[in-house]
């Protein structure tokens, strides 16, 4: 701001924006005496101011824990914070304060880089990785905080903070989350619905024990009798290929997407070998994994036990999530799924020496149901979140192999159907499929990536203007950051549809029925 000769005193700045109802260039109070503030159940550790670098503003940075052990760190810009708190979820099991996490999906620096007071958590416990679950063996207290509890805390904990800190309480308040931190923000809206103003839910795992039942489904069908993979990741890309080649032209346009892939016919058994093995075609054990695993898991009367498959259209990133990278490592949701049923799927955990192959389809989905209670946030009531005026915009990926996306359309539609149809819900809530894209758009593929739209800006015109989202702009650009093409996002169940001309410029496509 200037002021005649350019420059202005502090004092001059904070009556101006006071006047202009924005938040004080200035906190009002310091950063380093937070760390005496008495918060309820809460231990605060440190505050300190941390200079400005890496694309981040000065802040004030607190760390402290909400008894018994949610981890948290707060960070506030220590000048012309923006008068609004962000808070970021976390995926997986969390278990590690990952406050510098790059990106969009559960990082708070996304926030603080726009100036807002930004908050995560580690959901209240400690582990190696997010795919370490012995932190929840016996621990009802820990699942809880996993389960539920960890998000309202921090977020209590946040806002007197920024109170304190800043004079004032934010204006807006605002909860992104991917995955694990998808289902975090739908918990929050239907459990805490006065925690905040507009809520971003990406990926959620809202039926997080129905999610591991299917995962254990897809190990037991990919185990061979030597305990080996059946379907290799040598065969991924003979996979990939042929799905895209019979489905990509299926919405009128072959321009390596595939819109919704429950409109694509491929047949695995179309590859099979006639005779043998081959590079260029599929056994018929190998068949035979693709058509459970795009089936979905079943018991054994063949009743469906979670919604759909694993979509077709998401076979170019089987690799790291299902079977293995090239150079190893990989084959992420195995690996989750033998830590959630040792540690946290049953009331009384079998721990170690349990694994998918124990997994009983007919009697053990019914064992889930003491932890479903916890965990799972599958109610389509939200009436609370809409009287308060909250915001719902919910996004999934078409390609999404790890948590896949048949659940997230049908919450959409029970939602839709217990609110009172769909104008009704779509002033409130809103959903985005996204084609090509990945488990919270962490690899690239033919769609884009985490970073290719932006789901805050939309969020905030919604809350703060009124303006709801009619489309959401997707960019995808090349290794070198070039615009490769644009797309409008459509609100479900719209899809962008073609009009003709330059493929590659999202004006030349419309949002449709």
């Amino acid at each position: 701001m200037r002021l005649h000769n350019g420059t202005a005193t502090l004092g001059m700045l904070v009556v101006l924006f006071a006047a202009a109802g924005t938040a004080r260039a200035q906190p009002g109070g310091d950063c380093g005496s937070l760390a005496n503030l008495k918060i309820e159940n809460t231990n605060l550790l440190s505050a300190a101011i941390v200079p400005a670098g890496s694309g981040l503003p000065e802040y004030c940075r607190v760390l402290g824990y909400v008894r018994p052990a949610i981890n948290f760190e707060v960070r506030m810009p220590a000048r012309e914070w923006n008068g609004k708190f962000y808070m970021a979820g976390c995926g997986a099991f969390c278990g590690t304060l990952d406050s510098d996490d790059d990106g969009f999906a559960n990082a708070m620096n996304y926030g603080l880089k726009r100036n807002y007071a930004a908050a995560t958590m580690d959901s209240g416990h400690w582990g190696t990785s997010a795919f370490d679950g012995r932190w929840a063996y016996n621990n009802r207290v820990a699942e809880n905080d996993w389960g539920w509890r960890a998000v309202t805390e921090t977020a209590r904990v946040a806002k007197a903070l920024v109170k304190t800190y800043y004079g004032a309480e934010q204006k807006k308040a605002y909860f992104a989350g991917c995955s694990n931190g998808g289902r975090m923000a739908n918990m929050e809206a239907r459990k805490f619905p006065n925690d905040f103003d507009g809520i971003i839910s990406g990926a959620p795992a809202l039926d997080q024990t129905g999610l591991e039942t299917f995962h254990a489904w897809l190990v037991q069908a990919n185990t061979g009798t030597d305990g080996r993979d059946i379907l290799q990741q040598q065969k991924v890309a003979l996979v990939r290929d042929k799905v895209y080649e019979a489905c990509d032209a299926k919405d009128g346009l072959k321009d390596g997407l595939i819109d919704d892939p429950r409109a694509c016919d491929f047949k695995p058994a179309s590859l099979r070998c006639r005779a043998g093995d081959g590079a260029d075609c599929l056994t018929a054990a190998e068949v035979g994994v693709l058509e459970k695993w795009y089936a979905g898991a079943r018991d054994s009367k063949g009743r469906q036990l979670y919604p759909g498959g694993v979509p077709l259209g998401s076979e170019p990133f089987w690799p790291l999530w299902l079977t293995g990278l090239e150079k190893g490592g990989g084959r992420l949701t195995p690996r989750f799924n033998a830590e959630f049923l040792r540690y946290a799927a049953f009331a009384d955990d079998p721990g170690e020496s349990y694994s998918a192959a124990k997994f009983d389809f007919d009697s053990d989905p019914q064992r889930l149901a003491t932890m479903a209670a916890i965990y799972n946030s599958t109610d389509p009531d939200l009436s609370a979140f809409k009287a308060r005026g909250g915001k719902l915009l919910m996004y999934h990926g078409w390609a999404d192999p790890a948590v896949t996306p048949q659940l997230t359309v049908d919450y959409y539609e029970a939602v839709e159907k217990k609110m009172g149809g769909r104008e009704a819900m779509q002033g409130f809530l809103r959903l985005f499929m996204i084609p090509g894209f990945d488990h919270c758009g962490w690899q690239p593929g033919p769609g884009i990536s985490e970073l290719g739209f932006d789901p805050l800006t939309a969020l905030e015109n919604w809350v703060e203007k009124g303006e709801a989202p009619a489309s959401l702009l997707a960019t995808k650009q090349d290794n070198d950051g070039k615009t490769v093409w644009t797309r409008p996002l459509c609100p479900y169940p719209q899809k962008a549809k073609y009009k003709g001309g330059d493929a590659n410029v999202a004006t030349n496509f419309a949002c449709s029925d």
